[in-house]
Protein backbone atom coordinates (compact mmCIF):
# COMPACT_ATOMS: atom_id res chain seq x y z
CA UNK A 1 0.00 0.00 0.00
CA UNK A 2 1.18 3.49 -0.82
CA UNK A 3 2.45 5.84 1.86
CA UNK A 4 1.22 8.79 -0.20
CA UNK A 5 -1.91 10.44 1.13
CA UNK A 6 -4.86 10.01 -1.22
CA UNK A 7 -8.14 11.88 -1.34
CA UNK A 8 -11.40 9.98 -1.88
CA UNK A 9 -11.79 12.23 -4.92
CA UNK A 10 -8.98 10.25 -6.57
CA UNK A 11 -11.48 7.39 -6.92
CA UNK A 12 -14.24 9.45 -8.53
CA UNK A 13 -15.06 8.41 -12.08
CA UNK A 14 -18.39 8.72 -13.89
CA UNK A 15 -21.37 10.33 -12.15
CA UNK A 16 -23.58 7.54 -10.73
CA UNK A 17 -26.98 7.15 -12.38
CA UNK A 18 -28.66 5.03 -9.72
CA UNK A 19 -32.13 6.06 -8.58
CA UNK A 20 -32.15 8.95 -6.05
CA UNK A 21 -31.95 7.47 -2.56
CA UNK A 22 -30.44 4.14 -3.68
CA UNK A 23 -28.34 2.55 -0.96
CA UNK A 24 -25.57 1.85 -3.47
CA UNK A 25 -24.54 5.52 -3.30
CA UNK A 26 -23.56 4.93 0.32
CA UNK A 27 -21.57 1.83 -0.61
CA UNK A 28 -19.70 3.73 -3.33
CA UNK A 29 -18.87 6.66 -1.04
CA UNK A 30 -17.69 4.33 1.72
CA UNK A 31 -15.49 2.41 -0.73
CA UNK A 32 -13.85 5.62 -1.96
CA UNK A 33 -13.17 6.73 1.61
CA UNK A 34 -11.84 3.32 2.64
CA UNK A 35 -9.43 3.16 -0.31
CA UNK A 36 -8.14 6.63 0.54
CA UNK A 37 -7.69 5.76 4.23
CA UNK A 38 -5.66 2.70 3.25
CA UNK A 39 -3.37 4.86 1.11
CA UNK A 40 -4.17 2.92 -2.04
CA UNK A 41 -3.75 4.37 -5.52
CA UNK A 42 -6.30 3.75 -8.30
CA UNK A 43 -3.83 1.64 -10.30
CA UNK A 44 -3.41 -0.72 -7.34
CA UNK A 45 -7.08 -1.73 -7.24
CA UNK A 46 -9.26 -3.94 -9.43
CA UNK A 47 -13.03 -3.93 -8.87
CA UNK A 48 -14.80 -6.90 -10.46
CA UNK A 49 -18.57 -6.60 -10.69
CA UNK A 50 -21.51 -8.71 -11.81
CA UNK A 51 -24.88 -7.86 -13.34
CA UNK A 52 -27.55 -5.66 -11.76
CA UNK A 53 -27.74 -2.14 -10.37
CA UNK A 54 -24.72 -2.91 -8.18
CA UNK A 55 -22.76 -4.06 -11.23
CA UNK A 56 -22.21 -0.44 -12.27
CA UNK A 57 -20.09 0.36 -9.22
CA UNK A 58 -16.79 -0.19 -11.01
CA UNK A 59 -17.84 2.35 -13.64
CA UNK A 60 -18.27 4.93 -10.89
CA UNK A 61 -15.11 3.98 -8.96
CA UNK A 62 -11.83 5.12 -10.52
CA UNK A 63 -9.62 2.03 -10.70
CA UNK A 64 -9.10 -0.95 -12.96
CA UNK A 65 -12.37 -2.81 -13.39
CA UNK A 66 -14.00 -5.82 -14.98
CA UNK A 67 -17.73 -6.09 -15.60
CA UNK A 68 -18.41 -9.82 -15.77
CA UNK A 69 -21.33 -12.10 -16.56
CA UNK A 70 -24.22 -12.60 -14.14
CA UNK A 71 -22.98 -14.31 -10.98
CA UNK A 72 -19.40 -14.64 -12.20
CA UNK A 73 -17.57 -11.86 -10.38
CA UNK A 74 -15.99 -14.19 -7.81
CA UNK A 75 -14.17 -16.63 -10.15
CA UNK A 76 -12.85 -13.70 -12.19
CA UNK A 77 -11.73 -11.83 -9.07
CA UNK A 78 -9.94 -14.91 -7.74
CA UNK A 79 -8.14 -15.33 -11.05
CA UNK A 80 -7.01 -11.71 -11.02
CA UNK A 81 -5.64 -12.01 -7.48
CA UNK A 82 -3.80 -15.26 -8.14
CA UNK A 83 -2.30 -13.88 -11.35
CA UNK A 84 -1.10 -10.68 -9.65
CA UNK A 85 -1.10 -10.86 -5.84
CA UNK A 86 0.17 -7.28 -5.60
CA UNK A 87 -3.26 -5.97 -6.62
CA UNK A 88 -6.04 -5.18 -4.16
CA UNK A 89 -8.98 -7.10 -5.60
CA UNK A 90 -12.57 -6.30 -4.72
CA UNK A 91 -15.52 -8.28 -6.07
CA UNK A 92 -18.95 -6.67 -5.93
CA UNK A 93 -22.52 -7.55 -6.71
CA UNK A 94 -26.07 -7.71 -5.47
CA UNK A 95 -28.08 -10.35 -3.64
CA UNK A 96 -29.47 -11.75 -6.90
CA UNK A 97 -26.07 -11.83 -8.57
CA UNK A 98 -24.20 -13.27 -5.60
CA UNK A 99 -26.70 -15.48 -3.80
CA UNK A 100 -28.81 -16.59 -6.78
CA UNK A 101 -27.00 -17.50 -9.98
CA UNK A 102 -23.63 -16.95 -8.26
CA UNK A 103 -24.39 -19.01 -5.15
CA UNK A 104 -22.19 -21.94 -6.17
CA UNK A 105 -19.20 -19.68 -6.76
CA UNK A 106 -19.88 -17.95 -3.45
CA UNK A 107 -19.61 -21.09 -1.31
CA UNK A 108 -16.43 -22.31 -2.97
CA UNK A 109 -14.77 -18.88 -2.87
CA UNK A 110 -15.52 -18.77 0.86
CA UNK A 111 -13.85 -22.09 1.60
CA UNK A 112 -10.94 -21.46 -0.79
CA UNK A 113 -9.98 -18.30 1.13
CA UNK A 114 -8.30 -16.38 -1.69
CA UNK A 115 -7.27 -12.92 -0.46
CA UNK A 116 -10.08 -10.85 -1.97
CA UNK A 117 -12.94 -8.76 -0.59
CA UNK A 118 -16.53 -9.44 -1.62
CA UNK A 119 -18.97 -6.56 -1.15
CA UNK A 120 -22.62 -7.50 -1.67
CA UNK A 121 -25.27 -4.78 -1.96
CA UNK A 122 -28.25 -6.66 -0.56
CA UNK A 123 -31.61 -4.95 -1.20
CA UNK A 124 -33.83 -8.09 -1.16
CA UNK A 125 -35.16 -7.40 -4.65
CA UNK A 126 -34.17 -7.54 -8.32
CA UNK A 127 -34.01 -3.79 -8.81
CA UNK A 128 -32.62 -3.57 -12.33
CA UNK A 129 -35.41 -5.71 -13.81
CA UNK A 130 -38.23 -3.91 -11.98
CA UNK A 131 -38.78 -5.44 -8.60
CA UNK A 132 -38.97 -9.22 -8.82
CA UNK A 133 -38.40 -11.46 -5.79
CA UNK A 134 -34.70 -12.12 -5.10
CA UNK A 135 -32.93 -14.87 -3.12
CA UNK A 136 -32.95 -12.74 0.05
CA UNK A 137 -36.54 -11.48 -0.23
CA UNK A 138 -38.55 -12.29 2.92
CA UNK A 139 -41.27 -14.92 2.89
CA UNK A 140 -44.53 -13.32 1.77
CA UNK A 141 -42.81 -10.67 -0.38
CA UNK A 142 -45.20 -9.43 -3.07
CA UNK A 143 -43.64 -8.78 -6.47
CA UNK A 144 -44.39 -9.23 -10.20
CA UNK A 145 -43.13 -12.83 -9.93
CA UNK A 146 -44.91 -13.53 -6.62
CA UNK A 147 -48.18 -11.55 -6.72
CA UNK A 148 -49.65 -13.64 -3.89
CA UNK A 149 -46.51 -13.40 -1.78
CA UNK A 150 -43.32 -15.45 -1.95
CA UNK A 151 -43.58 -18.93 -0.48
CA UNK A 152 -39.78 -19.30 -0.34
CA UNK A 153 -37.69 -18.67 2.73
CA UNK A 154 -34.82 -16.22 2.21
CA UNK A 155 -31.19 -17.20 1.70
CA UNK A 156 -29.17 -16.36 4.81
CA UNK A 157 -25.77 -15.30 3.40
CA UNK A 158 -24.08 -14.64 6.73
CA UNK A 159 -25.03 -18.11 7.97
CA UNK A 160 -23.90 -19.70 4.69
CA UNK A 161 -20.53 -17.96 4.95
CA UNK A 162 -20.14 -18.99 8.59
CA UNK A 163 -21.00 -22.61 7.84
CA UNK A 164 -18.42 -22.75 5.04
CA UNK A 165 -15.54 -21.44 7.16
CA UNK A 166 -15.37 -17.87 5.83
CA UNK A 167 -12.41 -16.22 7.53
CA UNK A 168 -13.95 -12.71 7.82
CA UNK A 169 -17.67 -11.86 7.86
CA UNK A 170 -19.39 -8.55 8.49
CA UNK A 171 -22.57 -6.71 7.67
CA UNK A 172 -22.99 -2.99 7.13
CA UNK A 173 -25.78 -0.57 6.35
CA UNK A 174 -25.63 2.06 3.63
CA UNK A 175 -27.41 4.44 6.00
CA UNK A 176 -24.37 4.39 8.32
CA UNK A 177 -21.46 5.51 6.15
CA UNK A 178 -19.01 5.92 9.03
CA UNK A 179 -19.34 2.31 10.19
CA UNK A 180 -19.49 1.00 6.62
CA UNK A 181 -16.23 2.75 5.74
CA UNK A 182 -14.50 1.24 8.76
CA UNK A 183 -15.80 -2.22 7.86
CA UNK A 184 -14.43 -1.83 4.33
CA UNK A 185 -11.03 -0.84 5.68
CA UNK A 186 -10.99 -3.98 7.83
CA UNK A 187 -12.30 -6.20 5.02
CA UNK A 188 -9.66 -5.06 2.53
CA UNK A 189 -6.89 -5.33 5.16
CA UNK A 190 -7.86 -8.90 6.07
CA UNK A 191 -5.55 -11.56 4.61
CA UNK A 192 -8.02 -14.04 3.16
CA UNK A 193 -11.56 -14.01 1.81
CA UNK A 194 -13.70 -11.30 3.41
CA UNK A 195 -17.46 -11.01 2.99
CA UNK A 196 -19.10 -7.66 3.61
CA UNK A 197 -22.84 -7.92 3.15
CA UNK A 198 -24.43 -4.48 3.03
CA UNK A 199 -28.09 -3.75 3.69
CA UNK A 200 -28.49 -1.37 0.75
CA UNK A 201 -32.16 -0.37 0.39
CA UNK A 202 -33.92 -0.07 -2.97
CA UNK A 203 -36.23 2.91 -2.56
CA UNK A 204 -37.77 2.39 -6.01
CA UNK A 205 -38.99 -1.20 -5.78
CA UNK A 206 -38.96 -1.75 -2.01
CA UNK A 207 -39.54 1.72 -0.52
CA UNK A 208 -41.49 0.48 2.50
CA UNK A 209 -41.70 -2.57 4.74
CA UNK A 210 -44.96 -3.72 6.27
CA UNK A 211 -44.82 -3.80 10.08
CA UNK A 212 -47.86 -4.38 12.29
CA UNK A 213 -50.13 -3.61 9.36
CA UNK A 214 -48.45 -0.28 8.61
CA UNK A 215 -45.96 0.67 5.90
CA UNK A 216 -42.64 1.89 7.31
CA UNK A 217 -39.95 3.59 5.19
CA UNK A 218 -37.20 1.10 4.35
CA UNK A 219 -34.36 3.21 5.80
CA UNK A 220 -36.37 3.93 8.92
CA UNK A 221 -37.15 0.22 9.33
CA UNK A 222 -33.50 -0.84 9.13
CA UNK A 223 -32.36 1.89 11.51
CA UNK A 224 -34.91 0.62 14.01
CA UNK A 225 -34.16 -3.09 13.70
CA UNK A 226 -30.42 -3.43 13.05
CA UNK A 227 -28.37 -4.47 16.09
CA UNK A 228 -24.85 -3.01 16.18
CA UNK A 229 -22.43 -5.67 17.43
CA UNK A 230 -19.87 -2.94 18.16
CA UNK A 231 -22.11 -1.72 20.97
CA UNK A 232 -22.06 -5.13 22.65
CA UNK A 233 -18.91 -5.19 24.88
CA UNK A 234 -19.29 -8.89 25.63
CA UNK A 235 -19.50 -10.04 22.02
CA UNK A 236 -16.55 -12.15 20.81
CA UNK A 237 -16.21 -12.12 16.99
CA UNK A 238 -13.67 -14.97 17.12
CA UNK A 239 -16.34 -17.36 18.43
CA UNK A 240 -18.36 -19.13 15.77
CA UNK A 241 -20.92 -20.21 18.39
CA UNK A 242 -21.38 -16.60 19.48
CA UNK A 243 -21.79 -15.52 15.88
CA UNK A 244 -24.53 -18.08 15.25
CA UNK A 245 -26.25 -17.11 18.48
CA UNK A 246 -26.35 -13.43 17.49
CA UNK A 247 -27.75 -14.25 14.04
CA UNK A 248 -30.49 -16.35 15.60
CA UNK A 249 -31.21 -13.79 18.28
CA UNK A 250 -31.59 -10.89 15.85
CA UNK A 251 -32.80 -12.67 12.73
CA UNK A 252 -29.55 -11.80 10.89
CA UNK A 253 -30.23 -8.06 11.41
CA UNK A 254 -26.81 -7.21 12.78
CA UNK A 255 -24.08 -4.78 11.76
CA UNK A 256 -20.37 -4.86 12.48
CA UNK A 257 -17.85 -7.70 12.33
CA UNK A 258 -19.69 -10.95 12.92
CA UNK A 259 -16.75 -13.35 12.72
CA UNK A 260 -13.04 -13.35 12.00
CA UNK A 261 -10.45 -16.09 11.86
CA UNK A 262 -6.77 -15.67 11.01
CA UNK A 263 -6.03 -18.74 8.92
CA UNK A 264 -3.73 -19.25 5.93
CA UNK A 265 -5.00 -17.88 2.64
CA UNK A 266 -5.23 -20.04 -0.47
CA UNK A 267 -1.92 -18.74 -1.79
CA UNK A 268 -0.12 -19.42 1.49
CA UNK A 269 -0.96 -23.10 1.05
CA UNK A 270 0.98 -23.18 -2.21
CA UNK A 271 4.43 -23.68 -0.74
CA UNK A 272 7.22 -22.42 -2.97
CA UNK A 273 4.83 -20.38 -5.09
CA UNK A 274 4.05 -17.51 -2.77
CA UNK A 275 6.92 -15.26 -3.81
CA UNK A 276 5.90 -14.61 -7.41
CA UNK A 277 2.73 -14.15 -9.48
CA UNK A 278 0.93 -17.18 -10.86
CA UNK A 279 1.35 -15.75 -14.36
CA UNK A 280 5.14 -16.20 -14.04
CA UNK A 281 4.67 -19.91 -13.37
CA UNK A 282 2.76 -20.67 -16.54
CA UNK A 283 4.42 -23.18 -18.87
CA UNK A 284 5.74 -21.50 -21.99
CA UNK A 285 4.06 -22.87 -25.13
CA UNK A 286 6.06 -25.10 -27.48
CA UNK A 287 5.07 -23.45 -30.75
CA UNK A 288 6.63 -26.18 -32.89
CA UNK A 289 4.70 -28.90 -31.06
CA UNK A 290 1.47 -26.90 -31.29
CA UNK A 291 1.94 -26.39 -35.01
CA UNK A 292 2.51 -30.14 -35.50
CA UNK A 293 -0.66 -30.91 -33.55
CA UNK A 294 -2.69 -28.40 -35.54
CA UNK A 295 -1.38 -29.89 -38.82
CA UNK A 296 -2.96 -33.24 -37.95
CA UNK A 297 -6.42 -31.69 -38.10
CA UNK A 298 -6.07 -29.64 -41.26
Amino acid sequence: MSATLVSPKAFVSEYPTWCPGCGDFGVLNALRSAAARLGLQPHQIVVVSGIGCSGKINSYFNSYGLHTLHGRSLPVAQGVKLANPELTVIASGGDGDGYGIGAGHFMHAVRRNVDITYIVMDNQVYGLTKGQTSPTSPTGFVSPTTPQGSADGPVRPLRVALANECSWIAQGFSGNIRQLTELMVQAISHKGFSLLNVQSPCVTWRPTILENGEKVGVYEWFKKHLHNLEEDPDYDPTSKAAAYAKLLEHGDLVTGVLYRDERPSFREHLKGYTDRPMADLATKPDNEALEGLAAQFR
